[in-house]
């Protein structure tokens, strides 16, 4: 594990349209092992809302914004960018985070 501080993570938060939930579910599930393979990429969860099915969120931990950027650029998220644009209820939010240290 890197040093404190230095891995970036990120949440992305998404809702799909209303009958495109299991459309959603199934594109974040085919992103995990892809994403996971990245050199860059220490953790890539989907987690769904137990109160609203429309709602996923991804955990992620990379090594840093690069390892993000070059995630954006990969064959497997530029697919998942082309299924999203058809189910998802408004755009994608994606929170960078940082450890906050002493």
């Amino acid at each position: 594990m890197s040093a404190a501080g230095a891995t970036l993570f990120v949440v992305a938060e998404l809702r799909a349209v209303r009958g495109q939930e299991d459309r959603l579910r199934t594109a974040l599930e085919a992103m995990i092992e892809p994403s996971l393979d990245e050199p860059g990429c220490l953790a890539y969860r989907p987690y769904g809302d137990p109160n609203d099915p429309s709602r996923m969120v991804v955990v992620e931990e990379w090594t840093g914004p690069d390892a993000l950027a070059e995630h954006f650029a990969t064959p497997h998220f530029r697919h998942a960018e082309q299924v999203f644009a058809g189910i998802l209820a408004e755009p994608m939010t994606v929170r960078r985070l940082a450890e906050v240290t002493d």
